[in-house]
């Protein structure tokens, strides 16, 4: 298992989409998710994954454990998720120092949120902040996918 920091931006513009140099559909449901600790399983384009992930240490990192699976083990999971199914697409943008920005677009009930994350080896790392960068949410529990499942951003 590994420490995930990360920090995540809303986006103020997609200026973001010429500079990726690839994107992925992604839909996910949580298992569970309480306390501060979730399982989460994700079709990522035509590939499984689950997840594990603990309550952040600091609100910026968290321990995390994932492990690709079948995708009909995926299927196959996603009746025992609880709320709704999150549906995006991911641009990942490179940013200079080894870092990229995963930019993930919201479709269905959270369309019309954009957000990017950094995954930093420190929650002090510096890291290149791109102009189409807005206001760190990083911490902010309405902007936890989990969150948007039972919370969709279209009803804020």
């Amino acid at each position: 298992m590994h420490i995930e920091t990360e920090r995540k931006f809303l986006v103020r513009d997609d200026r973001y989409k010429a500079q990726a140099v690839s994107f992925h559909h992604i839909r996910q449901g949580y298992i569970a998710h309480d306390g501060g600790n979730t399982v989460r399983v994700r079709l990522w384009d035509e590939k499984g994954v689950l997840t594990i992930k603990g309550r952040s240490l600091d609100g910026i990192s968290r321990p995390e454990w994932e492990k690709e699976i079948p995708l009909g083990d995926a299927l196959d999971l996603f009746p025992l998720c609880a709320g709704g199914d999150i549906d995006k697409t991911r641009y990942i943008v490179p940013c200079g120092e080894g870092r990229a920005f995963e930019v993930d677009e919201f479709h269905g009930e959270n369309e019309g949120l954009v957000m990017a994350e950094i995954e930093l080896g420190a929650p002090d790392e510096p890291f290149t902040r791109p102009e189409w960068l807005g206001e760190e949410v990083t911490g902010d529990k309405r902007f936890y996918n989990s969150y948007l499942t039972k919370h969709p951003f279209k009803t804020w």
